[in-house]
């Protein structure tokens, strides 16, 4: 008979999960209900592997916070929002856990699971070798001093600036100046800097807002970007509309990265022909995809019955393993019915991207794969994931021409 290995005190385990270690394995703890004996399920949603200690349990069924991934306590998937009615697909039910009982006491756990269990393999980092050739926003250009101390890929650089432009100690390949920030390629970068938001919207009002910095890495980070069947969950307080379902879209292969344009429902009270009853307040939306590797993004929004057009400029450095370093620029365009929206306007559109950023960041503060899956067997995908498998063969891709 295998041994048993206590994981927890009684009086511990709740209805609230908890993360627990099995012979150097963690899996998640919990009970059904208050009276209920105790359960065992596997660490992390095999989507996109947050984990379950992160979950919120109702009436028997498990919710995971980023996609809305409903599970019973026997492991078995029992929804996957963004699919509609559709069948849940095999692989997104839980590996099997050991089995445990309680007794005084305590939750004593068999030292062999099961069955399988959830493994997060190795992925990118940032702080990979590959990393070293691309250009990476380090600062504001008009950062006050003229020396400034930053950290990329887990080195420390000075930038100097000075009557013929900015120089690095150690060396770099490279330093250059765009959208008001400067860029630093430690290499020969494999791919340039964007150049759409300068051409495309030259005449646009544009808005920085202010530097965040989050634990996840930089690919997690362009993944939550680029991912669409989240928002009824992580951004149910500022955008997210209670339509789950994502419907089919396409992504687009193109040199470096690719593109993807979408036409989604939303909700627009502030739009001024909804305010004097001209149109409804849910409206249609196109929104355009654009990405470069490894970790340049754009977004651009156009209300296709208002008018308006907001495009986002999404930007991450990779500091350090645990370090990212977010810079997000608007570019606004006939924003409540103006050609170019006034300061109060263009604040306003800030504080509400900054209310979005930080549910993200929020849902981040739970996610603790150290590096991002470029293994698209690591997690579990679905049709609304099409953006993201994207992103994956794209890092891939540009880490393999990095090494040869």
């Amino acid at each position: 008979m295998d041994p048993w290995i206590k994981v927890a005190a009684s009086a511990d385990v709740t209805t609230r999960p908890s993360r627990v270690d099995v012979g150097g394995t963690p899996y998640t703890l919990l009970r059904g209900s208050d009276d209920g004996p105790p359960v065992l399920l596997s660490a992390r949603c095999p989507h996109r592997l947050v984990p379950l200690d992160a979950a919120r349990l109702a009436d028997g069924v498990l919710t995971c916070p980023y996609h809305g991934w409903q599970f019973s306590l026997d492991g078995r998937c029992l929804r996957v929002p963004s699919m509609g009615d559709a069948d849940v697909p095999r692989g997104a039910h839980l590996p099997d856990a050991p089995r445990v009982v309680e007794r005084d006491g305590a939750v004593w756990a068999q030292a062999t699971p099961a069955g399988g269990r959830a493994v997060v393999r190795a992925g990118l980092g940032n702080t990979d070798p590959a990393l070293a050739r691309a250009w990476h926003a380090v600062l504001e250009a008009d950062a006050p001093g003229q020396t400034v101390e930053v950290r990329l890929l887990g080195r420390d650089l000075t930038l100097s600036r000075g009557p013929g432009g900015w120089t690095a100690d150690p060396p770099v390949h490279a330093i250059t100046e765009r959208w008001g920030l400067v860029h630093v390629a430690l290499e020969p970068p494999l791919v340039p800097l964007f150049d759409e938001p300068d051409v495309e919207d030259r005449d646009f009002v544009g808005a920085w807002l202010p530097p965040a910095r989050t634990g996840v890495s930089c690919g997690a980070v362009a993944d939550n970007f680029l991912d669409v069947a989240h928002f009824p969950f992580v951004h149910a307080a500022t955008f997210g509309a209670d339509v789950e379902v994502v419907p089919a879209y396409e992504v687009v292969e193109e040199p470096n990265g690719f593109r993807s344009v979408q036409v989604q429902d939303f909700d627009n009270p502030e739009d001024p022909g909804v305010v004097a009853g001209l149109r409804p307040v849910r409206q249609r939306r196109r929104a355009t995809y654009v990405y470069r590797a490894p970790f340049q993004l754009l977004l651009r929004l156009e209300e296709l019955d208002a008018g308006a057009v907001k495009t986002i400029l999404f930007l991450a450095t990779p500091e350090d393993e645990g370090s990212t370093l977010i810079w997000t620029k608007m570019l606004l365009h006939g924003i409540g019915g103006v050609a170019d929206p006034d300061a109060q306007v263009v604040a306003r559109e800030v504080a509400f991207e900054e209310a979005v950023l930080a549910e993200d960041l929020a849902l981040q503060v739970v996610m603790d794969a150290p590096t991002f899956p470029l293994d698209l067997k690591a997690e579990m995908h679905v049709r609304a994931d099409r953006l993201g498998v994207a992103l994956r063969r794209a890092l891939a891709a540009f880490v393999a021409e990095a090494a040869a």
